[in-house]
C-alpha cells in the first residue's frame, strides 16, 4: 500500500513541476511558500496525533535557550557583522569595489592613525572646546561602561582609546 501511495505522489509531483517550469517565478515562489506552510502544519498535526510533539517542543526550548546564550557573543561582534552585512549588500547591488574606490578618492588624505579629530570628538561625545581634563573624564566615563571586562565590546573600547589618543596628542 505504501509503495503505491509513494509512486502516486512522485508521479503527481513530477507532472506538477513540469507544468510550473513555464510559469512566472513569483508565482512559483508563492506556490512553494504555500506548500511549505501546509507541509509544516501537516507535520505538526501528525506529531500531535502520534504524541511526539513533546520532543519537538523540547528542541524548540533548547534552541531558544541557546539563542539567549549566544546573544552576548553576537553582540560582541556586532560592529564586524554590521560591516560585513553592508559589504555584502553593496556587492549584491553591484556597487562593491567601485563604490569603495570612489569613496577613497573623495578624501584628500586619510588620517595617519585611522581617526580624525572630528571623529574622535564624536566618539567621546565632546565639542571642540573641550579641555584635556574633559577628554580624560569622558574617556574614563565611557570606558567604565564599555570595557570588555564588564561585558563590553573590544572594538568599542579600542575606538574610545584611539579617540583619546588622537585628542591628547593634538
Amino acid at each position: 500500500m505504501i509503495p503505491i501511495v509513494l509512486l502516486l505522489a512522485l508521479t503527481l509531483g513530477f507532472f506538477t513541476l513540469r507544468s510550473l517550469v513555464k510559469e512566472n517565478p513569483a508565482l512559483i515562489a508563492k506556490y512553494l511558500k504555500t506548500l511549505l506552510w501546509c507541509l509544516g502544519g501537516g507535520v505538526l498535526v501528525l506529531l500531535m496525533l502520534t504524541g511526539r510533539l513533546n520532543g519537538v517542543l523540547a528542541l524548540i526550548g533548547v534552541a531558544v535557550a541557546s539563542a539567549f546564550r549566544l546573544a552576548p557573543l553576537l553582540l560582541r561582534y556586532a560592529p564586524q557583522l554590521h560591516r560585513l552585512w553592508w559589504q555584502f549588500k553593496g556587492a549584491k547591488q553591484g556597487q562593491g569595489q567601485y563604490q569603495q574606490q570612489s569613496q577613497q578618492q573623495t578624501y584628500s588624505r586619510p588620517p595617519k592613525n585611522g581617526m580624525s579629530a572630528e571623529e574622535a570628538y564624536q566618539v567621546l561625545g565632546l565639542t571642540k572646546e573641550a579641555t584635556q581634563q574633559d577628554i580624560i573624564g569622558a574617556h574614563r566615563k565611557l570606558m567604565q561602561k564599555i570595557h570588555p571586562d564588564r561585558g563590553g565590546s573590544d572594538y568599542l573600547a579600542a575606538q574610545i582609546n584611539l579617540a583619546k589618543k588622537v585628542l591628547i596628542k593634538k
